[in-house]
Protein backbone atom coordinates (compact mmCIF):
# COMPACT_ATOMS: atom_id res chain seq x y z
CA UNK A 1 0.00 0.00 0.00
CA UNK A 2 0.96 3.66 -0.39
CA UNK A 3 0.65 5.31 3.01
CA UNK A 4 1.04 8.99 3.85
CA UNK A 5 1.84 10.04 7.41
CA UNK A 6 1.15 13.55 8.64
CA UNK A 7 3.57 14.34 11.45
CA UNK A 8 5.24 10.95 11.24
CA UNK A 9 8.74 11.78 12.46
CA UNK A 10 8.10 12.00 16.19
CA UNK A 11 7.45 9.80 19.21
CA UNK A 12 4.79 7.55 17.66
CA UNK A 13 5.69 8.10 14.01
CA UNK A 14 9.26 6.83 14.31
CA UNK A 15 8.39 3.22 15.26
CA UNK A 16 5.30 3.33 13.03
CA UNK A 17 7.45 4.07 9.97
CA UNK A 18 9.72 1.15 10.78
CA UNK A 19 6.78 -1.25 11.18
CA UNK A 20 5.21 -0.16 7.89
CA UNK A 21 8.54 -0.29 6.03
CA UNK A 22 9.21 -3.84 7.26
CA UNK A 23 5.79 -4.81 5.92
CA UNK A 24 6.77 -3.52 2.46
CA UNK A 25 4.52 -0.46 2.21
CA UNK A 26 5.52 2.66 0.26
CA UNK A 27 5.66 5.66 2.60
CA UNK A 28 5.55 9.43 2.41
CA UNK A 29 5.62 12.01 5.21
CA UNK A 30 4.17 15.51 5.18
CA UNK A 31 6.03 17.84 7.53
CA UNK A 32 7.23 21.43 7.72
CA UNK A 33 10.94 20.79 7.34
CA UNK A 34 12.69 21.05 4.01
CA UNK A 35 14.29 17.70 4.77
CA UNK A 36 14.67 15.43 7.79
CA UNK A 37 17.89 13.43 7.49
CA UNK A 38 16.85 11.16 10.37
CA UNK A 39 14.16 9.54 8.24
CA UNK A 40 14.99 6.24 6.53
CA UNK A 41 16.03 6.23 2.89
CA UNK A 42 13.15 5.58 0.55
CA UNK A 43 10.58 7.55 2.56
CA UNK A 44 9.27 10.38 0.40
CA UNK A 45 9.32 13.74 2.20
CA UNK A 46 6.70 16.33 1.29
CA UNK A 47 7.11 19.79 2.76
CA UNK A 48 3.84 21.39 3.83
CA UNK A 49 1.80 22.92 6.64
CA UNK A 50 -0.80 20.63 8.16
CA UNK A 51 -2.80 23.74 9.14
CA UNK A 52 -3.07 24.57 5.42
CA UNK A 53 -3.43 21.06 4.12
CA UNK A 54 -5.30 21.90 0.87
CA UNK A 55 -2.22 23.87 -0.23
CA UNK A 56 -0.33 20.54 -0.40
CA UNK A 57 -3.04 18.65 -2.27
CA UNK A 58 -1.24 18.59 -5.64
CA UNK A 59 1.92 17.17 -4.08
CA UNK A 60 -0.12 14.59 -2.23
CA UNK A 61 -1.98 13.70 -5.41
CA UNK A 62 1.32 12.89 -7.12
CA UNK A 63 2.07 10.38 -4.36
CA UNK A 64 -1.53 9.05 -4.58
CA UNK A 65 -1.86 7.52 -1.10
CA UNK A 66 -4.24 4.69 -0.35
CA UNK A 67 -4.33 5.73 3.30
CA UNK A 68 -3.50 8.89 5.26
CA UNK A 69 -2.47 8.36 8.89
CA UNK A 70 -2.71 11.66 10.78
CA UNK A 71 -0.57 11.41 13.89
CA UNK A 72 -0.94 15.02 15.07
CA UNK A 73 -4.60 16.03 14.81
CA UNK A 74 -5.52 18.67 17.39
CA UNK A 75 -8.66 20.52 16.32
CA UNK A 76 -11.88 20.19 14.38
CA UNK A 77 -10.65 22.56 11.67
CA UNK A 78 -7.57 20.43 11.04
CA UNK A 79 -9.81 17.37 10.78
CA UNK A 80 -12.16 19.17 8.38
CA UNK A 81 -9.26 19.99 6.05
CA UNK A 82 -8.00 16.41 6.30
CA UNK A 83 -11.34 14.89 5.32
CA UNK A 84 -11.69 17.35 2.43
CA UNK A 85 -8.27 16.43 1.01
CA UNK A 86 -8.83 12.70 1.60
CA UNK A 87 -12.15 12.90 -0.23
CA UNK A 88 -10.50 14.62 -3.19
CA UNK A 89 -7.74 12.00 -3.25
CA UNK A 90 -10.20 9.12 -2.76
CA UNK A 91 -8.19 7.63 0.12
CA UNK A 92 -8.90 6.38 3.62
CA UNK A 93 -8.07 8.23 6.84
CA UNK A 94 -6.72 6.80 10.09
CA UNK A 95 -6.91 9.46 12.80
CA UNK A 96 -5.20 9.28 16.18
CA UNK A 97 -7.44 10.44 19.00
CA UNK A 98 -7.16 10.20 22.77
CA UNK A 99 -8.98 8.60 25.66
CA UNK A 100 -9.47 12.11 26.99
CA UNK A 101 -12.66 12.20 24.88
CA UNK A 102 -14.44 10.06 27.47
CA UNK A 103 -16.65 11.58 30.13
CA UNK A 104 -14.71 9.56 32.70
CA UNK A 105 -11.55 11.51 31.82
CA UNK A 106 -13.40 14.77 32.40
CA UNK A 107 -14.57 13.49 35.79
CA UNK A 108 -11.00 12.47 36.64
CA UNK A 109 -9.52 15.88 35.80
CA UNK A 110 -12.40 17.73 37.47
CA UNK A 111 -14.13 19.37 34.50
CA UNK A 112 -17.10 17.04 34.18
CA UNK A 113 -19.93 17.42 36.75
CA UNK A 114 -22.03 14.61 38.14
CA UNK A 115 -21.54 11.04 39.25
CA UNK A 116 -18.56 8.79 38.62
CA UNK A 117 -18.56 6.96 35.31
CA UNK A 118 -18.78 3.15 35.52
CA UNK A 119 -15.88 1.07 34.28
CA UNK A 120 -14.64 -0.64 32.19
CA UNK A 121 -14.82 2.03 29.51
CA UNK A 122 -15.67 0.82 26.01
CA UNK A 123 -15.78 2.63 22.68
CA UNK A 124 -19.50 3.19 23.33
CA UNK A 125 -19.04 4.84 26.74
CA UNK A 126 -20.27 8.45 27.09
CA UNK A 127 -18.05 11.26 25.86
CA UNK A 128 -17.40 14.51 27.69
CA UNK A 129 -20.13 17.13 27.76
CA UNK A 130 -17.73 19.93 28.74
CA UNK A 131 -15.65 20.54 25.64
CA UNK A 132 -13.00 22.79 27.22
CA UNK A 133 -10.93 20.07 28.88
CA UNK A 134 -7.77 21.94 29.84
CA UNK A 135 -7.38 25.47 31.27
CA UNK A 136 -5.36 27.98 29.26
CA UNK A 137 -2.20 27.62 31.38
CA UNK A 138 -2.25 23.83 31.04
CA UNK A 139 -2.79 24.13 27.30
CA UNK A 140 0.24 26.44 27.03
CA UNK A 141 2.28 23.86 28.96
CA UNK A 142 1.15 21.15 26.53
CA UNK A 143 2.10 23.33 23.56
CA UNK A 144 5.60 23.69 24.99
CA UNK A 145 5.94 19.90 24.93
CA UNK A 146 3.83 18.94 21.92
CA UNK A 147 4.29 21.47 19.13
CA UNK A 148 1.31 20.07 17.20
CA UNK A 149 -1.22 21.07 19.90
CA UNK A 150 -3.06 24.23 18.83
CA UNK A 151 -5.26 26.71 20.73
CA UNK A 152 -8.40 24.81 19.72
CA UNK A 153 -7.35 21.38 20.99
CA UNK A 154 -10.43 19.13 21.13
CA UNK A 155 -10.26 15.48 20.15
CA UNK A 156 -14.05 15.19 20.26
CA UNK A 157 -14.30 17.82 17.50
CA UNK A 158 -11.63 15.88 15.59
CA UNK A 159 -13.63 12.67 15.80
CA UNK A 160 -16.87 14.38 14.79
CA UNK A 161 -15.31 15.73 11.60
CA UNK A 162 -13.53 12.47 10.77
CA UNK A 163 -16.63 10.31 11.17
CA UNK A 164 -19.05 12.77 9.55
CA UNK A 165 -18.52 11.27 6.10
CA UNK A 166 -19.45 7.60 6.43
CA UNK A 167 -18.38 6.86 2.86
CA UNK A 168 -14.79 7.84 3.71
CA UNK A 169 -14.34 4.57 5.66
CA UNK A 170 -12.23 6.35 8.25
CA UNK A 171 -10.79 4.73 11.39
CA UNK A 172 -10.22 6.37 14.77
CA UNK A 173 -7.82 5.08 17.40
CA UNK A 174 -8.23 6.34 20.96
CA UNK A 175 -4.79 6.17 22.53
CA UNK A 176 -3.75 5.80 26.20
CA UNK A 177 -0.91 7.27 28.23
CA UNK A 178 2.05 6.19 26.08
CA UNK A 179 5.51 5.42 27.43
CA UNK A 180 8.69 4.42 25.66
CA UNK A 181 11.83 5.82 24.01
CA UNK A 182 11.19 9.37 22.86
CA UNK A 183 8.47 10.12 25.43
CA UNK A 184 8.35 13.91 25.67
CA UNK A 185 6.61 13.68 29.04
CA UNK A 186 9.32 11.40 30.49
CA UNK A 187 6.69 9.45 32.41
CA UNK A 188 9.18 7.03 33.96
CA UNK A 189 11.88 9.60 34.76
CA UNK A 190 10.82 10.39 38.36
CA UNK A 191 11.24 6.73 39.26
CA UNK A 192 14.44 6.31 37.23
CA UNK A 193 16.04 9.33 38.90
CA UNK A 194 15.14 8.16 42.39
CA UNK A 195 16.71 4.78 41.66
CA UNK A 196 19.84 6.50 40.30
CA UNK A 197 19.98 8.71 43.41
CA UNK A 198 20.00 5.63 45.61
CA UNK A 199 16.56 6.22 47.14
CA UNK A 200 15.27 3.10 48.88
CA UNK A 201 11.69 4.28 49.31
CA UNK A 202 9.12 6.41 47.55
CA UNK A 203 5.89 7.84 48.91
CA UNK A 204 2.71 7.40 46.91
CA UNK A 205 -0.45 9.22 48.08
CA UNK A 206 -3.10 6.66 49.01
CA UNK A 207 -5.70 8.04 46.63
CA UNK A 208 -3.34 7.98 43.65
CA UNK A 209 -1.80 4.63 44.59
CA UNK A 210 -5.12 2.91 43.95
CA UNK A 211 -5.94 4.82 40.73
CA UNK A 212 -6.00 2.74 37.57
CA UNK A 213 -5.42 4.24 34.14
CA UNK A 214 -4.72 3.11 30.55
CA UNK A 215 -1.13 2.69 29.35
CA UNK A 216 0.60 1.55 26.20
CA UNK A 217 4.17 1.04 25.02
CA UNK A 218 4.91 3.18 21.99
CA UNK A 219 5.98 0.36 19.64
CA UNK A 220 2.92 -1.69 20.57
CA UNK A 221 0.66 1.31 19.94
CA UNK A 222 2.37 1.82 16.57
CA UNK A 223 1.65 -1.83 15.76
CA UNK A 224 -2.05 -1.23 16.46
CA UNK A 225 -2.04 1.82 14.17
CA UNK A 226 -0.42 -0.20 11.38
CA UNK A 227 -3.06 -2.91 11.74
CA UNK A 228 -5.88 -0.37 11.51
CA UNK A 229 -4.31 1.30 8.46
CA UNK A 230 -3.96 -1.92 6.51
CA UNK A 231 -7.12 -3.82 7.45
CA UNK A 232 -10.39 -3.55 5.52
CA UNK A 233 -12.24 -4.57 8.65
CA UNK A 234 -11.17 -1.32 10.35
CA UNK A 235 -13.23 0.82 7.95
CA UNK A 236 -15.64 3.05 9.86
CA UNK A 237 -14.54 1.74 13.26
CA UNK A 238 -13.36 3.32 16.50
CA UNK A 239 -10.85 1.41 18.63
CA UNK A 240 -9.39 1.79 22.10
CA UNK A 241 -5.72 0.84 22.30
CA UNK A 242 -4.18 -0.02 25.68
CA UNK A 243 -2.53 -2.71 27.76
CA UNK A 244 -4.69 -5.03 29.80
CA UNK A 245 -5.23 -5.31 32.65
CA UNK A 246 -5.10 -1.66 33.73
CA UNK A 247 -2.74 -1.69 36.70
CA UNK A 248 -3.08 0.59 39.69
CA UNK A 249 -0.42 3.28 39.97
CA UNK A 250 1.12 1.44 42.90
CA UNK A 251 1.24 -1.86 41.03
CA UNK A 252 2.65 -0.13 37.93
CA UNK A 253 5.52 1.44 39.88
CA UNK A 254 6.17 -1.81 41.73
CA UNK A 255 6.25 -3.66 38.42
CA UNK A 256 8.88 -1.26 37.07
CA UNK A 257 11.04 -1.62 40.18
CA UNK A 258 10.79 -5.41 40.14
CA UNK A 259 11.59 -5.61 36.42
CA UNK A 260 14.68 -3.45 36.93
CA UNK A 261 15.63 -5.27 40.17
CA UNK A 262 15.60 -2.03 42.14
CA UNK A 263 15.44 -2.35 45.93
CA UNK A 264 12.75 0.27 46.33
CA UNK A 265 9.83 0.23 48.76
CA UNK A 266 6.66 2.11 47.89
CA UNK A 267 4.97 3.56 50.94
CA UNK A 268 1.39 4.81 50.76
CA UNK A 269 0.40 7.69 53.00
CA UNK A 270 -2.80 9.69 53.34
CA UNK A 271 -2.72 12.69 51.04
CA UNK A 272 -2.56 15.13 53.96
CA UNK A 273 0.62 13.42 55.19
CA UNK A 274 2.23 13.36 51.75
CA UNK A 275 4.55 16.21 50.66
CA UNK A 276 2.69 18.44 48.21
CA UNK A 277 5.19 17.92 45.40
CA UNK A 278 3.96 14.32 45.22
CA UNK A 279 0.29 15.24 45.00
CA UNK A 280 -1.60 14.60 41.77
CA UNK A 281 -4.52 16.85 40.78
CA UNK A 282 -7.97 15.58 39.93
CA UNK A 283 -10.53 13.12 41.20
CA UNK A 284 -8.73 9.83 41.72
CA UNK A 285 -12.02 8.15 42.67
CA UNK A 286 -12.71 8.07 38.92
CA UNK A 287 -10.72 5.20 37.51
CA UNK A 288 -9.89 5.00 33.79
CA UNK A 289 -10.11 1.24 33.34
CA UNK A 290 -10.45 0.89 29.57
CA UNK A 291 -11.08 -2.24 27.55
CA UNK A 292 -9.32 -2.80 24.23
CA UNK A 293 -11.30 -5.95 23.46
CA UNK A 294 -12.70 -4.62 20.17
CA UNK A 295 -9.38 -4.15 18.37
CA UNK A 296 -8.09 -7.44 19.76
CA UNK A 297 -11.18 -9.31 18.59
CA UNK A 298 -11.71 -7.63 15.21
CA UNK A 299 -8.13 -7.00 14.06
CA UNK A 300 -6.30 -9.67 16.04
CA UNK A 301 -4.25 -7.09 17.93
CA UNK A 302 -1.87 -8.21 20.64
CA UNK A 303 1.24 -6.55 21.97
CA UNK A 304 4.32 -7.81 20.09
CA UNK A 305 6.66 -6.56 22.83
CA UNK A 306 6.05 -7.90 26.38
CA UNK A 307 5.66 -5.46 29.25
CA UNK A 308 8.95 -6.39 30.91
CA UNK A 309 10.91 -5.68 27.74
CA UNK A 310 8.92 -2.47 27.17
CA UNK A 311 9.91 -1.28 30.64
CA UNK A 312 13.57 -2.19 30.16
CA UNK A 313 13.77 -0.30 26.87
CA UNK A 314 12.04 2.73 28.32
CA UNK A 315 14.23 2.86 31.42
CA UNK A 316 17.38 2.56 29.30
CA UNK A 317 16.22 5.48 27.17
CA UNK A 318 15.35 7.59 30.23
CA UNK A 319 18.78 6.91 31.72
CA UNK A 320 20.48 8.07 28.52
CA UNK A 321 18.11 10.96 27.75
CA UNK A 322 17.09 12.79 30.94
CA UNK A 323 14.89 15.88 30.55
CA UNK A 324 16.72 19.06 29.62
CA UNK A 325 15.22 20.82 32.63
CA UNK A 326 14.55 19.02 35.91
CA UNK A 327 12.51 20.80 38.59
CA UNK A 328 14.45 20.25 41.85
CA UNK A 329 11.25 20.69 43.85
CA UNK A 330 9.96 17.51 42.25
CA UNK A 331 12.72 15.67 44.11
CA UNK A 332 12.53 17.27 47.57
CA UNK A 333 13.99 14.31 49.41
CA UNK A 334 14.24 16.23 52.71
CA UNK A 335 10.48 16.72 52.73
CA UNK A 336 9.91 13.07 51.83
CA UNK A 337 12.23 11.85 54.61
CA UNK A 338 10.50 14.13 57.10
CA UNK A 339 7.09 12.75 56.11
CA UNK A 340 8.31 9.19 56.49
CA UNK A 341 9.81 9.97 59.90
CA UNK A 342 6.51 11.42 61.11
CA UNK A 343 4.56 8.48 59.70
CA UNK A 344 6.87 6.13 61.62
Amino acid sequence: MKILLIGGNGFIGTPLIEILRRAGHELAILHRRDRDNSLPAGVLQIQGDRNRLPDSENALRRFAPDVIIDVILSSGEQARQLTQVARNLACRVVALSSMDVYRAWGVAVGTEPGELEPVPITEDSPLRTVRQLYPAEHLRMMQGIFTWVDDHYDKIAVEEEIMKDREAKATILRLPMIYGPGDNLHRLFPLVKRAADGRRSMIVPEDFAAWRGPRGYVENVAHAIALAATSDRAHGRIYNVCEEPSLSELDWRSNIAQTMKWSMEFITLPKEQTPKHLWLPGNTAQHMVVTSDRIRRELGYKEPIPTAESIRRTVAWEQQNPPAHVDPQQFDYDAEDAALLIAG
